[in-house]
């Protein structure tokens, strides 16, 4: 089956157009809900999901806010930090994610959002801007920097901010005081109008490597990387073991009922019992068991070439 692509030079299109493509690629996107003021005190709240985080130490949160592709004018937020260099970032979970869509309405300036959306405005420890109450985690931040990438309409303007105070309430942390990710709820942005919710059913883990060094897709046996049956996603589990099993006793393994019930099918050829072997493997490494299912690919290329 042949793959085809559409090839676009985005500078040849309407800016609208390309933000569509960037922003429906580009996801999920985390939502930095920022409170921000102005030099009269009025306060602004405003999402924003050209956010993320980019480094540790020091503590920097970075948002964009895009200028608008119809008027060509600046947002509130990008106004106020330019004047008062201070922000906060809410995190956004399920349980908020109507009335900050609420908050996103292009109110005049001098509308309070907080009360627009229903939201309670709670002083911040360090910075001038409220924070969100019903927000999960809230970063109270100074603006070290502001970058403006483009002076047309979509352009954005990199605000770099320095995190410091983290607020974390703790119907989110987990025995050990840390965040739970099962528990936030956290939604991302998507393309158009929608939205993505992190729930339990959504969320798998991944083992990372971090600490040890996976032999690679390139090493496992030819026989394995040219499965049929294991997918992109299954060989890149297998890679990441540190090493592949040995001393398998191949002899007393492959008399396991499992396999002499596949071995003993009539009705199948070789490459078709290959493939019921490929398909037990994969059922070992979606329930986590990458050893074991190592160990029946091996076994199964050891039967292959006696046979």
């Amino acid at each position: 089956m042949t793959t085809t692509f559409k090839t676009i030079d985005p500078t040849q299109l309407p800016t609208n157009e390309v933000y569509q493509h960037l922003s429906t690629a580009v996801a999920p996107r985390p939502i930095g809900f920022a409170s921000t003021i102005d030099k009269a005190g009025d306060v602004n709240l405003s999402p924003f999901s050209f956010f993320n985080v980019f480094s540790a130490n020091p503590s920097i949160l970075v948002f964009s806010p895009v200028k608008s592709s119809r008027t060509n004018q600046h947002k509130d937020t990008f106004l106020n930090v330019q004047k008062v260099p201070e922000v906060v970032i809410n995190i956004v979970n399920y349980a908020m994610v109507e009335q900050m869509s609420l908050a996103s309405t292009a109110y005049e300036k001098g509308v309070n959002e907080f009360v627009k959306s229903g939201f309670t405005q709670v002083p911040s420890d360090v910075v001038r801007p409220p924070r969100v109450g019903e927000s999960p985690i809230s970063f109270e931040c100074t603006v070290e920097q502001i970058i403006q990438l483009g002076n047309g309409p979509g352009s954005g303007n990199l605000v770099v901010a320095k995190v410091v105070r983290m607020h974390l309430n703790e119907a989110f942390l987990d025995t050990n005081g840390q965040l739970d990710t099962l528990k936030m709820d956290l939604v991302g942005r998507m393309g158009g109008s929608w939205y993505c919710r992190m729930t339990p059913e959504a969320l798998f883990e991944i083992p990372k490597p971090i600490r040890r060094k996976g032999i690679g897709v390139d090493q496992l046996p030819e026989s394995i990387r040219q499965s049929s049956v294991l997918t992109g996603n299954n060989l890149g589990r297998l890679g990441n073991v540190e090493k592949l099993p040995s001393g398998i006793d191949f002899e007393v393994l492959i008399n396991r009922e499992i396999f002499q019930s596949i071995l003993n099918d009539s009705h199948t050829n070789k490459p078709q019992k290959v493939n019921q072997w490929h398909r037990l493997a994969q059922q070992k490494l979606e329930n986590g068991q990458t050893d074991l299912a190592l160990q029946y690919l091996l076994l199964c290329d050891w039967w292959s070439i006696q046979n």
